[in-house]
């Protein structure tokens, strides 16, 4: 009996002794000075724009920033918001770990075309469809869109051949140049073989491109990338080719 009596006492110590030590522990944490900012961010290798300098700046301008300040005085919505604001940040998530330490992971926005239309336009598409400014810094290739561009075209019919492209790492690689003529028709200008190919409108572009594919491997392979100055995929079922003049 006195030996149960000792290992429930036990017990309830223990228990008593693991809940003070948490909350002495959480509340040590929560006002400890934040001593540096732990910065996430992701798509670096599609865009990088953002970086960590920059990020402090902004937030020591706004007047939020964390450094030197605890728990309780920090506000991670606040954080957010003001970041969010950023031109080129998609989202932004603060929070703190257990051990309290203040991480903030950005999403950045991904650019997927670059649009300098004959209007003296410069900007880009990012993947949700919508305007970026120009004079980003972009660390990846970006198709080059010229010529007759309204921004209605480019935010829909156009953004939505972007995120082909995007998620075709052949023809990713190969289209340099979209060029738009007068009614919306498209040409391409690609990266291997000095030919343009005329795609028409931007209707079924997929077939038309899987079509201009086989043909590149069964055919330009074997008679050569340069023989054709011109290939016009617009018509279904037929692939035709304007012959260089030598």
């Amino acid at each position: 009996m006195l030996k149960r009596i000792f290992l429930y006492t036990a017990s309830i110590l223990i228990v008593a002794y693991l809940v003070a030590a948490t909350t002495f522990l959480n509340a040590r944490t929560d006002n400890q000075a934040c001593q540096n900012l732990e910065l996430l961010i992701t798509d670096t290798v599609h865009s990088g724009f953002v970086d960590k300098k920059e990020i402090t700046s902004i937030l020591q301008k706004n007047g939020i920033s964390p450094i030197g300040k605890s728990k309780y005085e920090v506000s991670t919505k606040n954080l957010e918001e003001v970041l969010n604001n950023h031109a080129l940040i998609d989202r932004v998530e603060c929070y703190w770990t257990p051990s309290g330490r203040l991480f903030v992971e950005i999403s950045q926005r991904i650019p997927i075309l670059r649009v300098m239309n004959n209007q003296q336009q410069d900007y880009y598409i990012d993947n949700k469809g919508e305007i970026m400014p120009s004079g980003i810094r972009c660390v990846a290739h970006k198709p080059i869109v010229s010529g007759t561009v309204e921004k209605s075209f480019a935010v829909n019919e156009l953004y939505n051949f972007g995120v082909f492209l995007q998620n075709n790492s052949f023809w990713n690689a190969q289209i340099e140049q979209i060029n738009v003529l007068p009614g919306k028709y498209v040409e391409l200008v690609p990266r291997v073989g000095n030919h343009i190919i005329y795609l028409g409108r931007l209707e079924n572009y997929d077939k038309k491109l899987k079509r201009l594919k086989t043909f590149y491997q069964k055919g330009l392979n074997e008679i050569g990338w340069d023989k054709y100055s011109r290939i016009n995929v617009e018509i279904d079922n037929q692939i035709v080719c304007t012959r260089r003049d030598n």
